[in-house]
C-alpha cells in the first residue's frame, strides 16, 4: 500500500463525517430461541451494535420470540374477540421511537422466520396512520436487515424483508443486507466452536458497511426533517390534489 493511501486510510478510518449520538437503532431478533437460549442471529447483531454504539447512538435488541404476539392486523388484538394479550403494542412503540430498524432473521426452508413474517405483519397493520406531517408513519425512518443460517435464502429473505419495509415507508439505504451461512446441512451455526463465522471476512465487512450506511442515511435524514412533504400525503391526494399526476385520456 502506498504512503498516500495508508494516510488516506487512516484518515478515514479514525474521522467519521459526522456526529450521530442523537440517532437509535433497535435490533428485532427474529430468532426461534426465547431468551437466555443462545441466538446464532445475536452473533451477527453485536457487529452493527458494537459500531452504532461506538458512535454514540443509542441502541436495543428485543427478541419479539419473547413476547405474545397474536396474529392479526389490529392494533392491539387484545382489544378483539380473538385474543386476550397482545405485547405487540409495547414493541410497535419501540419501533416508533427509533430512527434505524435493523430486523434480523434466521433461515428456514429458504425463508424468513416465523417470527420475522409475524413482526412485518404487525407492522403493516399500523401503515393506515399518519406521521405529524400526514404522511404513512414510517416515512423518514432507515430499515436494514441481518440474516444467519446453515442453508441458501439469505439473498431471498434479503429481497423480502428490505421490500416490505421500503413498501411500508422506511428509507432502504445502498447494501443494507449482510448475512452469514455455515455449511449447507447439519454443521456448526454461527457462534458455535470452529464455525469459522466470527472470522468470515466477508460477513464483517458487509455487516459494517450496512451499519455505517444505516448511519449516513439516518444522518441525513434527520437533518433534512424526513421525507418532504409533497406528492406523498394520502389526504391530500384523497382531496383532490394529484400533484402533477395526469390522467391520459381515453381513447374513444
Amino acid at each position: 500500500m502506498s504512503e498516500q493511501l495508508t494516510k488516506i486510510t487512516d484518515h478515514q478510518c479514525q474521522n467519521a463525517p459526522a456526529q450521530y449520538n442523537d440517532l437509535k437503532a433497535l435490533f428485532l431478533n427474529c430468532t426461534l430461541n426465547r431468551t437466555p437460549v443462545l441466538s446464532h442471529t445475536r452473533g451477527v447483531i453485536d457487529i452493527a451494535k458494537t459500531i452504532f454504539e461506538a458512535n454514540g447512538v443509542q441502541t436495543k435488541v428485543i427478541r419479539p420470540v419473547d413476547y405474545e404476539i397474536p396474529a392479526g392486523l389490529g392494533l392491539d388484538m387484545s382489544q378483539t374477540d380473538e385474543w386476550d394479550r397482545d405485547d405487540w403494542p409495547q414493541i410497535q412503540a419501540e419501533v416508533d421511537a427509533t430512527d434505524i430498524l435493523v430486523l434480523c432473521t434466521s433461515v428456514w426452508l429458504g425463508e424468513k422466520s416465523s417470527v420475522c413474517n409475524r413482526v412485518l405483519e404487525r407492522m403493516y397493520g399500523y401503515t393506515h396512520l399518519l406521521n405529524a406531517k400526514g404522511q404513512y408513519r414510517d416515512y423518514g425512518k432507515v430499515g436494514a436487515t441481518l440474516i444467519t443460517g446453515n442453508e441458501d435464502g439469505v439473498k431471498h429473505c434479503a429481497m423480502n424483508i428490505l421490500f416490505s419495509l421500503s413498501h411500508i415507508g422506511y428509507t432502504i439505504p445502498p447494501q443494507v443486507d449482510a448475512g452469514w451461512l455455515g455449511e449447507v446441512g447439519p454443521g456448526p451455526s454461527y457462534l458455535d466452536p470452529g464455525s469459522g463465522g466470527p472470522e468470515n471476512d466477508f460477513t464483517n465487512r458487509n455487516t459494517t458497511f450496512l451499519a455505517w450506511n444505516c448511519l449516513h442515511m439516518a444522518r441525513l435524514l434527520k437533518d433534512s426533517g424526513g421525507i418532504p412533504a409533497h406528492g406523498n400525503l394520502p389526504d391530500a391526494w384523497d382531496a383532490g390534489c394529484k400533484t402533477d399526476f395526469k390522467n391520459p385520456e381515453h381513447k374513444r
